[in-house]
């Protein structure tokens, strides 16, 4: 029975991605980004190459946000370092977005809000709603302007619950290790065990 809760033990519940708001807010930046590119960085004749790459670039870029948080939930039971590389590396991408958004408000003359204007904080009440989905913002996207500062403002919620995020991930594993301590002490537990059950015979 004790083998069989260490065995247990040494694989901890992970995955559970889909619960966390990180990845619920950036399934929603992904798909939004999808629609913004679509609607007003589409593949024209007269597009530039650099045009092209921006496109694209964009939309990968919030996929990685996506799907960086799902492998590095995915693969925490056995690689707690991995886990917090990956939620780096999510949060990283999120930020180029970000800073795409801010690029082509810039560069198309449009207003880039600040947070205190209320647009932004009507943006923000949003995430308060407990069944937001992609319908919830899509009136939004009607106007490149209204919908760039919508993005930014996700990624920004978005930011924010990573860095959360990544602090509970850090403080975890300074306290409690990864696998490759808990690898040790069930290996020292069944050593120990051996030996007792050894000297007793």
């Amino acid at each position: 029975m004790t083998d069989k809760t260490n065995r247990t033990n040494l694989i901890p519940p992970h995955g559970g991605y889909r619960s966390l708001k990180s990845y619920q807010t950036t399934t929603l930046i992904y798909d939004l980004t999808v629609e913004f590119c679509n609607s007003y960085m589409t593949y024209k004749t007269d597009m530039t190459n650099k045009s092209h790459r921006t496109y694209d670039q964009m939309v990968q870029a919030a996929r990685s946000g996506r799907q960086n948080i799902a492998e590095g939930c995915q693969v925490s039971g056995t690689s707690k370092k991995t886990e917090l590389k990956l939620i780096g590396v999510a949060r990283a991408s999120l930020e180029e977005l970000l800073l795409d958004y801010e690029d082509f408000l810039r560069q198309n003359s449009l207003r880039l809000w600040r947070k205190d204007e209320p647009e932004a904080r009507e943006i923000r009440a949003l995430a308060y709603k407990t069944d937001k989905s992609y319908e919830t913002y899509r009136s939004y996207l009607g106007q490149p302007e209204l919908a760039a500062n919508l993005l930014v403002s996700l990624i920004h919620q978005a930011n924010f619950l990573l860095d959360r995020q990544l602090a509970a991930l850090e403080k975890s594993f300074l306290e409690e290790g990864g696998f490759t301590e808990r690898l040790y002490t069930y290996r020292s537990n069944r050593a120990d065990k051996t030996n007792r059950t050894y000297k007793s015979t």
